[in-house]
């Protein structure tokens, strides 16, 4: 059992990740490509990437267990969407932490490269980015949009929860494996009782597409405090899903209706979309007429979020 104790300053600090992770989407699929309990969700996705997976990437296995403890250092950030930002995170993490986190291996059969990688080798740190960087864009750019809908779905759910029932409610509505009594909330784990206290420093929640089971924490507590959890499987927008929203809406409009459930400015929406504004708040229009998505001023712009039934659509 995990379980996290709050304060008062912790519970006005909680929020939710701005979007998906690249670093705990990469370490995590690292572990659901070695789980075979895994496969019924995720069996084409596993089966694809594990055949073609190429040569240089596959020492990031050995640095991700499927079963205990993975490094903290390869997971620096807490839902900054950039990949470059996070892998140079990672490559900044100073010797000290790499060695401590490393020894944490022992027990598994390590490549040199990681030996030399908890030196702070920097050819073997660099070797290390360029890994990152091949294995996200083979695995996990090519579904890419997909990971950013399903979160950006979640977040407009865990936006509604917390409306509907504050932040306590918002924790207790997480994951079937999380409870709340304040001012604890518990995680159902398969380690020994790990007692974690905020003390004002609040937390971040972030949805992962790849979280598989049960949520995860950082064992170093001097790091910015993250729960990971799972996305609900049934808001898995499916390829033969997304086919049928885009003969619906059309595929700029379903996309529009996407991006809008993660919450967005006019600018925003055109920005991801890659059109012009005024094409942007034409299409988010539209969607508001028709009762899915909602629109408020909000200082000098309009925020435009889905309608429980747009997230109903989507789902």
């Amino acid at each position: 059992m995990l379980r996290v104790h709050f304060t008062a300053e912790d519970l006005a600090r909680v929020r939710v990740a701005p979007g998906p992770d690249p670093m705990w989407e990469i370490l995590l699929s690292l572990h659901v490509l070695r789980q075979r309990s895994a496969t019924p969700t995720f069996g084409t996705w596993r089966a694809n990437v594990r055949t073609t997976l190429p040569d240089d990437t596959r020492w990031l296995m050995q640095l991700a267990p499927p079963v205990g403890y993975s490094p903290d250092f390869l997971t620096p950030t807490a839902g900054a969407c950039a990949l470059d930002d996070g892998i140079d995170a990672v490559l900044s993490t100073p010797v000290e932490s790499l060695r401590s986190d490393l020894a944490q291996l022992d027990g598994h059969r390590l490549d040199p490269r990681t030996h030399l990688l908890a030196s702070g080798d920097v050819a073997t740190l660099d070797s290390l980015g360029d890994a990152l960087r091949a294995y996200h864009q083979h695995a996990l750019a090519p579904i890419w949009a997909e990971v950013r809908a399903v979160v950006d779905a979640e977040r407009a759910v865990r936006a509604r929860s917390f409306l509907d029932g504050g932040c306590e409610g918002m924790l207790s509505a997480l994951h079937p494996t999380i409870s709340w009594a304040p001012p604890v909330l518990s995680i159902e784990s398969r380690f020994p009782q790990r007692d974690v206290h905020l003390r004002g420093q609040g937390l971040v929640l972030l949805p992962s597409y790849f979280c598989w089971e049960r949520p995860i924490m950082l064992r170093d507590q001097r790091l910015c405090p993250v729960l990971v959890y799972p996305i609900a499987r049934d808001m898995h927008v499916t390829s033969a899903g997304k086919r049928s929203l885009e003969a619906l809406l059309g595929r700029t409009r379903a996309a529009a209706l996407v991006v809008i459930a993660g919450g967005c400015t006019t600018t925003e929406l055109a920005r991801r979309l890659g059109i012009s504004a005024a094409s942007a708040s034409a299409h988010a229009s539209v969607l508001r007429d028709a009762g899915l998505a909602v629109a408020q001023r909000h200082r000098n712009s309009v925020l435009h979020t889905a309608s429980a039934l747009g997230v109903e659509l989507l789902a």
